[in-house]
């Protein structure tokens, strides 16, 4: 049941960086990260709404608790600010291979720290993964996104590893909160975050490129709360596993890649298809192992 609830997750990342392409296109990032973890948190108000009817903050009743969702807001919207300014100028096609790098990350630290254990079908998978970053690097560089010239690509690494930090936090979370607790209260501390720092900005005259109001930034937040229910759930699953439950996330590249070949005619389509094809078979594994 886990695994069909982290396949409903991926579909929901792959629409929601299709709303984030099309919302910071020409626009101002930290306004549309704003608006973002706005309407995040307002689709998440009614949980933190019924918990203070009842008297209660959740999160274990603790201080410690709302400590440690705090530190998880702070590691998601790091990775969130960095990839939000990566996919503004890397293609789709680019961007979104990188990001099914996380699963990688993941790996060492799921082995590491809780102990689980992977069989040789899921271990041919994580090698395909391998394959696959090669070959999207390769493509990388002909595009002239080269590790050595592109701060877009390094910012796109950045918000990856930063990400698969908050999947083996989030696996340490679920252990001792509700899942709808955690995304509750961790939305509405990314808000007060992110506002701080529009702020501060703003006062220091960083304004940045004007903004521009597009539809697609509710879409972001719609697709990105509907994908973390799915995935806080099939987390909070008995016998669930962060590794494969990541990789299975990352088949999310599927649906911004079709939006990038087939509506912003991005390049190189045929080497791109086989990279695709080696991490399909690399998730494809992966479910199977499971």
């Amino acid at each position: 049941m886990w695994i069909l609830f982290a396949i409903c997750s991926a579909l929901g990342l792959g629409f929601y960086d299709v709303m984030k392409k099309i919302s910071v296109r020409d626009n101002n990032v930290p306004i549309v990260l704003l608006l973002n973890t706005l309407f995040g948190t307002v689709l998440m108000s009614p949980v933190i709404l019924g918990l203070l009817a009842e008297g209660r903050w959740g999160l274990g009743e603790t201080a410690t608790g709302h400590l440690l969702i705090g530190l998880k807001a702070v590691i998601v919207l790091s990775s969130w600010i960095l990839g939000y300014f990566a996919i503004k100028h890397l293609p789709l096609t680019i961007q979104g291979p990188i990001n099914a790098s996380r699963p990688v990350i993941v790996l060492v630290g799921a082995l590491l720290i809780f102990g689980e254990r992977l069989n040789l079908l899921q271990w041919a998978g994580i090698l395909l993964g391998f394959a696959s970053l090669y070959f999207i690097s390769r493509i990388g560089s002909k595009e002239g996104f080269s590790m050595k010239r592109s701060r877009w690509l390094w910012m796109s690494i950045g918000a990856t590893s930063l990400g698969a930090v908050s999947a083996l936090y989030d696996k340490y979370l679920m252990q001792f909160y509700r899942p709808l607790e955690v995304q509750a209260w961790y939305s509405l501390y990314q808000l007060a975050i992110m506002s701080v720092i529009v702020l501060a900005m703003r006062r220091s005259g960083q304004t940045g490129p004007a903004f521009r109001w597009r539809w697609a930034i509710v879409g972001i937040s719609l697709f990105l709360t509907a994908a973390d229910l799915a995935y806080f759930y099939a987390l909070s699953l008995p016998d669930s596993m962060i590794a494969v439950i990541s990789m299975i996330r990352r088949g999310s590249v599927l649906v911004s890649f079709v939006y990038g070949v087939l509506i912003l005619h991005e390049k190189h389509v045929k080497a791109k298809l086989f990279d695709l094809a080696l991490l399909l078979l690399s998730l494809t594994l992966l479910v199977l192992g499971s």
